[in-house]
């Protein structure tokens, strides 16, 4: 259900920034919007309390955002509350970033490692991405994670590339074992 609602929230946030030509704009005041709600558990608390009737609600966005967001994304948080749909803001926010990079053509990838990489290495690893994929930019998050032991995974998206030494050790422990049971 919170997926539905974030993706049809989303979608209308995401077409109205294509119609007013202000993808850029929403898009950066939505990472914004998302970074101020993650880090603000009271706001969040006072936007789901029971208690609070929708007017206060939505006077309490426009009095924090009034000036700092535009009247296109107050406007929006104020359709979300009068719906009662303000605990998935967040969610919202997520989806029509998602949206506006995947528009963009800009990946978000992930690559971990058994250790650090070097920046000759990360730049490596962003041409490779950008030559084989359809994205024109690449987000990268690096991540160092020593059971990997070697190699690498890197995962855009649904698809991974696993070339990990933990995961070849794995599977060969996995044939090994077939060979065993077969035998036996």
């Amino acid at each position: 259900m919170a997926k539905l609602v974030s993706k049809t929230y989303g979608d209308a946030l995401f077409e109205l920034a294509l119609e007013e030509n202000k993808t850029d704009t929403l898009f950066e005041e939505s990472k914004v919007l998302r970074e101020v709600f993650q880090k603000n558990e009271e706001l969040v608390k006072l936007l789901n309390h029971p208690k609070i009737n929708k007017e206060e609600k939505i006077q309490l966005i426009e009095n924090i955002f009034g000036g700092r967001a535009s009247k296109d994304m107050i406007g929006f948080l104020t359709i979300i509350i009068k719906k009662e749909r303000q605990k998935e803001i967040t969610g919202i926010l997520d989806y029509f970033i998602s949206a506006v990079k995947e528009y963009k053509k800009i990946g978000v990838a992930y690559v971990t490692t058994a250790f650090e990489l070097s920046d000759e290495k990360k730049k490596s690893i962003v041409d490779k991405l950008i030559a084989t994929t359809n994205y024109k930019e690449i987000e990268m998050n690096y991540i160092v994670d020593e059971s990997v032991i070697g190699g690498m995974i890197i995962r855009i998206g649904d698809r991974v590339v696993d070339s990990s030494i933990r995961t070849k050790i794995d599977k060969m422990s996995r044939e090994l074992m077939q060979l065993h049971i077969s035998s036996s």
